[in-house]
């Protein structure tokens, strides 16, 4: 065993990295992931589980710390930090880090925003700083990782994240962060059963580990001790969750390779893994202009998360989780709208429709024989046509990760898409105000006036 544990180690990262330390694309990243998972948390406020996660949070305690992003009120920072986990996570719409198979964001930033709306004072500079160092903590734990996902890794290893950024923002030292991440293997849940499921329990447990990781925080601050080999002890993190793990990687990685600027987007509302049958149905569809009913069947081939995440069978009557990841039910729905967007898993017209679930069989996921668990290129769709014709895509990286990123343009709109799924109206001059102030981050003394232009009015 390293004499040094691993908890160790990020808790130096953690203490010792200044904003001076970032590379400007990870600073320029940085406001792009932060703006995106704002806009689908605020979407995240209509989704479904998220109106029954409001009731029974409501019985939680009374506050006034944090705002719960698109929706009018306020909450307890912890109950914030939950809240907009969830909202994040419920639409398999934010960002994510292939090298690690895990969402940061949702509970980095989560946990981060409540923290700093309840300190007060932190700015934009803060923010950027310790949501990069979440994210490190987070996906160098993924990235060690050598095998398939046994537990929900966004939920798992998101809430070391959290922890890390909430410690940085507090202004922990070292040893105080490193008992932090003791803290919260105390606290840590995330069982693929609810992917399996698919269960609203997923995304409620990467909101319950945000609102841990700040509770670690504030556990470690208050002077509780906890174990030191966290992370890679016979029974920390790594042996007990991930299994097979090799730490090179964060050896040699760990303040030179920042992971933030290596996030992708999720330009679809839907299991990544289906993106690649989505680009493929838009780019074959504009190039040869069949339809619906012309198709025969839709072969989609990949590695080996394809199959096992969202090559569900399609089912008459899903859920939206379900739906979400079907690769059947995704592809269906850009035939017949030419998009997918979060509208179509809204109302059980739109779950059920019979015109979607025809179309839907028609579409197999297959296994390519890529050895590698955790890749999700290339990919490659064959689309057989009822007149005979045969019609092929395939690609070596999926659309908007980090060597095919998503333009401004592209990145804005999804995020203005998102601005109207709020509960209640909010203004259109708070979304582009929201923008402007992203855009210069770094100038912005109090990250309490970021959260005041997601709230909705009263």
């Amino acid at each position: 065993m390293d004499p040094k544990p691993l908890s160790e180690r990020f808790a130096a990262h953690v203490a010792s990295a200044r904003f001076e330390d970032l590379p400007e694309d990870a600073v320029a990243q940085a406001k792009t992931f932060i703006l995106d998972t704002f806009g689908v948390g605020i979407a995240g406020a209509t989704a479904a589980g998220a109106a029954e996660l409001m009731a029974a949070a409501r019985q939680w305690g009374d506050g006034a710390e944090a705002v719960i992003w698109g929706r009018p009120g306020r909450a307890p920072a912890g109950i914030a930090a939950l809240l907009n986990g969830f909202q994040v996570h419920c639409q398999e719409f934010d960002c994510l880090s292939e090298a690690a198979v895990l969402h940061p964001m949702a509970a980095v930033l989560s946990a981060a925003m409540a923290f700093a709306e309840r300190r007060g004072g932190v700015s934009g500079r803060d923010l950027i700083l310790a949501t990069a160092l979440g994210v490190d903590v987070a996906c160098y734990l993924g990235i060690a990782s050598q095998q398939a996902l046994r537990f929900f890794r966004p939920a798992t290893a998101g809430g070391f994240g959290a922890a890390a950024a909430c410690a940085r923002l507090a202004g922990l030292n070292a040893a105080q962060i490193a008992h932090a991440f003791g803290l919260q293997l105390a606290q840590m849940s995330g069982t693929m059963q609810a992917h399996v499921e698919a269960s609203p329990a997923l995304p409620l447990q990467v909101g319950m580990n945000a609102r841990a990781g700040l509770q670690s925080c504030d556990l470690a601050a208050a002077g509780l001790p906890a174990p030191r080999f966290s992370l890679d002890g016979p029974f920390g993190y790594l042996p007990l969750v991930e299994g097979i793990f090799d730490l090179s990687p964060v050896h040699d990685g760990l303040g030179r390779r920042w992971i933030i600027a290596e996030l992708a987007h999720k330009p679809y509302p839907a299991g990544r893994a289906t993106h690649g049958a989505v680009e493929a149905v838009l780019t074959l569809r504009a190039q040869h202009g069949f339809t619906p009913d012309d198709v025969e069947e839709i072969v989609v081939s990949g590695p080996p998360v394809l199959k096992k995440l969202t090559g569900r069978p399609d089912i008459p009557n899903p859920t939206p989780a379900y739906a979400r990841l079907c690769v059947g039910y995704v592809v269906a729905k850009v035939l017949l709208h030419g998009f997918i967007g979060v509208e179509h898993y809204r109302g059980e017209a739109e779950l059920t429709d019979p015109a979607t679930h025809a179309l839907a069989a028609r579409v197999r996921a297959v296994e390519d024989g890529t050895t590698n668990q955790s890749a999700l290129a290339p990919q490659a769709v064959t689309i057989r046509l009822r007149n005979g014709a045969t019609l092929a895509w395939r690609c070596e990286t999926m659309l908007a990760s980090p060597t095919r990123r998503l333009t401004r343009d592209q990145h804005l709109a999804k995020f203005r898409r998102c601005w109207d799924f709020a509960e209640g109206k909010l203004p259109a001059t708070a979304r582009e105000n929201l923008i402007e102030t992203i855009d210069r981050l770094e100038a912005v003394a109090d990250m309490r006036r970021l959260a005041e232009l997601v709230q909705v009015p009263a």
